[in-house]
């Protein structure tokens, strides 16, 4: 049974599109510019598509894929970035699951 994510943000290096869900319009606008600036630098990279999603229960995936014929994409470098960036972001990610399971979840601090 597949479980229903929520996209928090995400981009696109085959479109060169990023996308941020309005429903989290709540966040202040310097963590939104700093989303951005990790979407795109990281498919600019890696390449393919990199979507921040949340589980129902609130914790926060960096997820990528890649196009079939996508052969400039190299899985081990992703993983190293997603990596990189749960370490040197973590206290960003911890405050955007906190964030989720207080405003979505209705949970206590």
């Amino acid at each position: 049974m597949e479980t229903k994510r929520t996209v928090l943000c995400g981009a696109n290096s085959y479109e060169e599109k990023y996308y941020f869900n309005e429903e989290f319009s709540g966040i202040p606008q310097m963590v939104k510019d700093e989303l951005k600036v990790l979407c795109v630098l990281f498919t600019e990279e890696c390449g393919g598509i990199l979507t921040l999603e949340f589980q129902p229960d609130g914790t926060l995936l960096l997820c990528t894929r890649a196009d079939d014929y996508d052969y400039l994409y190299d899985e081990i470098e992703t993983g190293l970035q997603i990596r990189r960036i749960q370490k040197e972001k973590k206290t960003l990610l911890e405050s955007l699951e906190m964030y989720y399971r207080i405003v979505f979840l209705g949970e206590d601090s």
